[in-house]
């Protein structure tokens, strides 16, 4: 007898327990001593992505490309997302977007696996410091089935800006 083709995603996302921190932060140069350290991410359990910090609360720093920076040295964002179980899980691709309605690109230069079927909880993410980290971006994670199904896993987020530009003098 021959099953009927499940969707990906309603397996998955009966049980997904989404934590879209959406940010992590390497700062490029030590906090000055008299200041404040902020936190460098969010933490990895959140339920929901972290609320969009106040202009004065974003550090002043350099803006534009950080490809000539070392990778542990770059501004990034980091999707964060997770599984309660999953189902014929083949894996997961990660798209970016300047803006919300925007034309979304793919980042994963190959999809980030999954955990094929299991009824044990898994943790992905996935780096990506090839922002501009004075911009904001929209992403979004699509899910990828052993039979080569593709559907939007997690809804599109907003990761907002690192930085704001220098000060000149």
């Amino acid at each position: 007898m021959q099953r009927p083709a499940l969707s990906l995603l309603a397996p998955l996302s009966l049980a997904v327990a989404l934590a879209l921190t959406g940010c992590e932060q390497k700062p490029a140069e030590p906090p000055a001593a008299a200041a404040p350290a902020a936190p460098a991410a969010a933490p990895e359990t959140a339920a929901a992505p972290a609320a969009p910090a106040t202009p004065a609360a974003i550090p002043e720093g350099d803006c534009g490309d950080q490809s000539a920076l070392p990778a542990e040295e770059r501004v990034a964002n980091t999707p964060r997302w997770s599984t309660a179980s999953e189902q014929d899980n083949f894996g997961f691709e990660v798209f970016r977007s300047d803006s919300e309605n925007g034309e979304f690109v793919k980042l994963t230069a190959s999809p980030i696996l999954g955990a094929g079927t299991t009824d044990e909880s898994h943790k992905y993410s996935y780096r990506d410091d090839t922002i501009d980290p004075c911009k904001e971006y929209w992403y979004y994670v699509e899910s990828i089935s052993t039979a080569g199904v593709r559907e939007k896993f997690t809804p599109t987020f907003k990761a907002p800006a690192k930085r704001v530009p220098k000060s000149t003098p």
